[in-house]
């Protein structure tokens, strides 16, 4: 699972939402691999970019996994992450949609799973978004992998299964890429 996180300092006006985690698929020709997109509002700590990974973990879930689903989800304090779903149907061709809706109380839990079992890579994540030296004019954002992928294709057996991946790939890789606005 490819994971592009970038930091916004400010939320959207009169919100208290903590991050939006979007997906986009891969295109048909299947040259790049489908990626969640995490928007971090304000200064990232490990424990929100652990509750934005969580809702990405667990919209992708909610919404079975398939490759064609696009997914954009709010992460709220008090409320959650709340988004929708939708896909074209294989056999009539219509857009097909669904409210997405995942309790604190699941979020809270899977988030904390992820930093027990990859805080450090998490923290060093976060670090890289927060460093000082970052060129004038330039979006804070890091790029990273699950890997190796293949719990993430199947229909995410759960949470063990995500948490298995990462102890075998011995955590997250990343690199850090500048985006000029």
């Amino acid at each position: 699972m490819d994971v592009l996180v970038m930091v916004e300092e400010q939320p959207p006006e009169h919100s208290s939402v903590l991050a939006y985690v979007s997906s986009v698929p891969s295109p048909l020709t299947m040259e790049w691999p489908s990626r969640e997109v995490v928007t971090l509002y304000g200064i990232p700590s490990p424990e929100s970019l652990a509750l934005a990974l969580a809702a990405a973990l667990e919209s992708r879930r909610s919404a079975d996994d398939r490759a064609d689903t696009v997914r954009h989800v709010g992460v709220w304090p008090e409320r959650g992450a709340v988004g929708d779903a939708a896909w074209r149907d294989d056999t009539t061709g219509e857009l097909v949609t669904r409210d997405l809706q995942i309790p604190l109380a699941v979020l809270a839990e899977t988030a904390q799973s992820l930093l027990v079992e990859c805080g450090q890579a998490i923290r060093r994540l976060v670090g890289g978004l927060l460093m000082a030296d970052w060129p004038e004019g330039t979006r804070r954002a890091v790029t990273f992998s699950f890997t190796p992928t293949p719990a993430f294709a199947s229909s995410m057996a759960g949470t063990e299964a995500v948490l298995a991946v990462l102890r075998e790939a011995e955590g997250l890789t990343y690199d850090m890429d500048l985006e000029e606005n």
